[in-house]
């Protein structure tokens, strides 16, 4: 298995410098890394939403779905209670899972499903051409908002935490060392995970020099305790020109919600015995 495996026929179409294409390869490099860990590709699958980052299912070999906008947390949820051996990962824009999708995203992270969600964050609806979105800076000047927004922007990690998500982490698409770290991780970690990505728009809202001046990675940070994720969290409040931090921020050991609805072999077999008695009946 090589990382060229996982390459599609289908041609990229992000612009040039796109943040997404880290996103992209860093994935790829944890897949072909596990898949030589006994976790074969066919054991993945691959969901996103509607936005440039949609695009990436096209684009990684793997099963894939691709889902209407602010939808792919539900589809994922599914496809782990269907085939709870499945890796589920969904990808999802910051509007796609914090506007359209954000009460999807809350239920998830407070049922603790075992799903992987990776976040494109470029702070904008960059496929309709330059429109804000809920982490858009206060006073961001788009086309929906020639004047500038009147919205102070979410703090999504925030509402993350408050949400009992299991495993919160923030990286951006310059700093492929710690992103490829933190996918694996998240994707390894059994309950609900968010990786935060701070990826470029180089098209509408170029903020690589912006991120290069204030980014700096968690040291002597203790991902285990509440009130220092919180604090670590709150320090950048995506409307600032405080240092940003990257790294897990919390993680924890919860029982899924996979686990829970099935406990046993044996449960699974009874549910699936009932599924099929149920679709007879309407057939």
């Amino acid at each position: 298995m090589s990382q060229s495996n996982l390459d599609t026929s289908t041609p990229n179409t992000w612009c040039p410098g796109c943040g997404n294409f880290a996103i992209l390869n860093g994935i790829k490099k944890v897949l072909n890394e596990l898949s030589e860990e006994d976790c074969p590709p066919e054991k993945f699958v691959l969901l996103s939403g509607i936005g440039c980052h949609g695009k990436i299912v096209d684009y990684v070999n793997v099963n894939s779905f691709y889902s209407i906008h602010g939808r792919s947390i539900p589809i994922a949820e599914g496809i782990k209670m269907a085939n709870s051996g499945l890796k589920v990962i969904c990808f999802a824009g910051d509007g796609d899972a914090y506007g359209e999708g954000l009460e999807h995203l809350i239920f998830a992270a407070k049922r603790n499903i075992d799903i992987t969600v990776i976040i494109h964050n470029n702070r904008l609806y960059s496929l309709t051409a330059f429109q804000y979105s809920p982490t858009s800076e206060l006073g961001f000047k788009g086309g929906s908002t020639p004047n500038g927004s009147m919205e102070s922007p979410l703090n999504p990690l925030e509402l993350m935490l408050a949400s009992q998500a299991t495993y919160l982490a923030r990286g951006t698409s310059q700093g492929m060392n710690l992103l490829t770290r933190l996918f694996r991780e998240a994707i390894m970690h059994k309950g609900f995970a968010l990786v935060d990505v701070l990826q470029v728009c180089v098209t509408f809202n170029n903020l690589y020099e912006y991120y290069a001046k204030r980014v700096y990675e968690l040291e002597n940070h203790d991902p285990g305790d509440f009130q220092a994720a919180f604090n670590a969290i709150r320090e950048w409040d995506y409307n600032s020109d405080s240092r940003i931090p990257l790294g897990v921020f919390y993680k924890k050991e919860a029982p899924t919600f996979d686990e829970k609805l099935i406990s046993s072999p044996a449960d699974l077999k009874r549910r699936d015995g009932k599924i099929r008695q149920f679709l007879s009946k309407r057939m």
